[in-house]
């Protein structure tokens, strides 16, 4: 049971926040053993909950924009929206066939700790780029595809969705807020398919009460994270995420 709770939390804050989740489902478990306390990995079922509860989190803080998404047969707007989701969505599935070399990747430790500092830079110089102040619905293909190109860097674990894709946004001039809710609205078929693909796998005894506990937790802390990072981004930008994954980056690399 703890140890989903734990699980719980670690999905729910670092799959919204800009940090990794998948780089901090190896790193937590690596820190935690070196100072002598064993967690498990958490099951295919339990991860199949996790990823039920942030999807879960991303809904609810979306639901008018996906309400709106839902008209699409009668809005332009809508129409429009849902094009572009599909566009930053494509890249991504580009990358799924090369899913046994990212397990391999992950195996290493020190791998996911490289990357975290990679990510680490790309926040710090993508802080400087937001500054603009396009909306979403002002979004073109060519915006899409950027976004999504960079959405399919973060299947390697410790580059973070959320990081690349709010940089990538940035980068096209869209205003901060913005830039995140392209971010988070794309992260709906992103998780949804990280579900379906540990349902897919999953096999063995399914524990009730561990899977509800992780999905409470992930839900909850998933929903805080989205609003945290929001308040965050309108006041200092991407720089305190920037400097976090630098250092326990760093520092990971060093002791694992």
């Amino acid at each position: 049971m703890l140890d989903a709770v734990i699980w719980g939390l670690v999905q729910g804050l670092t799959e919204f926040l800009p940090i990794s989740s998948s780089g901090h489902l190896v790193l937590v478990p690596a820190f935690l053993s070196r100072l002598g306390w064993s967690i498990s990995q958490p099951s295919l079922a339990v991860s199949a909950v996790l990823h039920l509860g942030t999807l879960t989190a991303v809904v609810a803080y979306y639901r008018r924009d996906l309400a709106l998404l839902g008209r699409a047969r009668t809005d332009p707007t809508a129409r429009r929206l849902l094009g572009l989701l599909a566009l930053g969505t494509l890249p991504a599935l580009a990358g799924l066939p090369l899913r046994d070399s990212i397990d391999a990747f992950e195996d290493s430790p020190r791998n996911v700790a490289a990357a975290l500092v990679a990510t680490g830079i790309v926040l710090a110089l993508g802080s400087r780029l937001l500054t603009g102040t396009r909306r979403l619905e002002s979004g073109t293909w060519r915006d899409a595809l950027l976004v999504g190109v960079f959405q399919a860097f973060a299947l390697v674990p410790g580059i973070s969705r959320s990081g690349m894709t709010i940089t990538a946004g940035g980068g096209r001039r869209f205003d901060a807020t913005e830039a995140a809710r392209f971010s988070f609205l794309l992260a709906i078929p992103t998780i949804a398919g990280g579900g379906l693909l540990s349902v897919l796998d999953l096999s063995g005894e399914i524990t009730p009460g561990p899977m509800v506990a992780g999905l409470v937790v992930s839900a909850v802390s998933g929903y805080a994270a989205i609003a945290l990072l929001l308040r965050t981004l309108a006041r200092v930008g991407l720089r305190p995420f920037a400097a976090y994954c630098l250092i326990v980056g760093a520092i990971g690399f060093v002791v694992l």
